[in-house]
């Protein structure tokens, strides 16, 4: 299936107000790096994306557009019953400019200023800031300790949990059991669950990807996610979602709609949707496989040349996130050696609230992936207590 697309052939990204490629310098402090950053992929998405878009622009009008309508709705209908074998009640949806946004939104209607809301650590750093930047309390909970979960949980002014799932940074994908726990614990101690599921569709062999949906009971709940993640299309914006209750239902789209002037949604993002989810899935089942066999190149890497890491590609995505600890990595030479030096732009973890760890992006053709695996090998060995 593969063969049906070309993954391969670089696509030059620069110049087009990209954040990884173009944008570099805002974080790294250097112009002109090899990019594996901000969790895009450097694939043009795909056929079937491009052509929909092409006819809606041929068209020419561009007015106000809505999309509650049936040819939206009956395509996320159709993606979940297709790809996790589940029912969704399409009068439950609801659309939003992004899922950070639709977060922050879920945020101000069910916690106040001081509240708690509960996240795995590492954690993905767009949730911290929307977390602290309305005034919320962040606690952080490791992820796979459930003792740590059920305190923080249980505590008084425990508002939220919110769920990454699959989890971002690390990759990890929530079992049915997992999920099910935690559905009971949030509706044991009243705390309301927004479930962040834009990794979704990025699950690998062998794993399979459960939406809130299926486990959550009688408490608040919304899950939040958005084609853009899986089919690369981020820039278009857009988003949507699923919020149980009616009452939290009329409330969010009450603020969308007035306090926030976004009744009418971005056109062309529904019209991505709509054509990912009725006609993308062969182009992303190839470029899954195609990532799956990036993150194998780099186990391999890192298995021959830096096996102490002892290091697995992830259950789900396309980020490599690489504990360097057993390196005896110092995270601020690690950075200067693979800017300086090596010429790459990689996250490092304490973005994450991580350190010693990095995010290898690896969305991106396999040439970019062998020259980011290398650079990397070679910083961590110059400034590694393993040589």
């Amino acid at each position: 299936m593969a063969a049906l697309y070309d993954f391969d052939t670089a696509i030059d990204r620069r110049g087009t107000w990209c954040v990884q490629w173009d944008g570099v310098a805002d974080r790294f402090g250097v112009d002109g790096l090899l990019p594996f950053t901000i969790s895009d992929m450097d694939f043009a998405t795909a056929p079937e994306v491009l052509a929909a878009l092409r006819a809606r622009l041929d068209h020419g009008v561009f007015g106000y557009t809505t999309w509650q309508q049936d040819d939206f709705r009956s395509a996320v209908a159709h993606w979940y019953a297709t790809r996790y074998g589940t029912e969704i009640d399409t009068g439950q949806l609801v659309y939003g400019p992004s899922v950070l946004n639709q977060l922050s939104q879920l945020l101000q209607m069910w916690t106040g200023q001081g509240d708690g809301v509960v996240v795995h650590t590492p954690t993905y750093d767009g949730f911290r800031k929307a977390i602290t930047g309305l005034g919320r309390e962040l606690r952080g909970v490791p992820v796979g300790d459930e003792e740590a979960l059920v305190r923080e949980l249980a505590r008084p002014d425990a508002k939220v949990l919110v769920l990454c799932s699959p989890h971002n940074p690390t990759g990890r994908v929530w079992t049915g059991a997992e999920l099910t726990r935690m559905a009971e614990l949030a509706e044991r101690y009243g705390v309301a669950v927004v479930s962040d599921e834009i990794h979704a569709d990025f699950v690998h062999e062998g794993h399979v990807h459960v939406p809130w949906t299926r486990v959550a009971g009688e408490g608040r709940w919304a899950l939040i996610s958005s084609g853009s993640k899986a089919f690369n299309f981020p820039a278009l914006t857009g988003s949507y979602g699923l919020i149980g209750d009616p009452a939290d239902r009329a409330e969010y789209l009450r603020r969308m709609e007035t306090a926030e002037g976004l009744a009418s949604p971005a056109v062309l993002s529904l019209t991505a949707h709509i054509a990912a989810y009725r006609e993308g899935g062969p182009w992303l089942d190839a470029v899954r496989a195609y990532v799956a066999g990036n993150l194998g190149h780099v186990a391999e890497r890192l298995s021959a040349d830096l096996p102490e890491l002892g290091w697995e590609p992830p259950q789900a995505g396309y980020l490599a996130w690489i504990d360097l600890r057993a390196a005896g990595v110092d995270d601020a030479e690690l950075q200067r050696v693979l800017v300086e030096r090596e010429r790459v732009a990689i996250m490092g973890g304490a973005v994450y609230g991580a350190p010693g760890f990095v995010r290898l992006n690896v969305g991106c053709p396999r040439a970019k992936v062998e020259r980011g695996v290398e650079a990397l090998i070679r910083a961590v060995r110059a400034v590694g207590a393993v040589r």
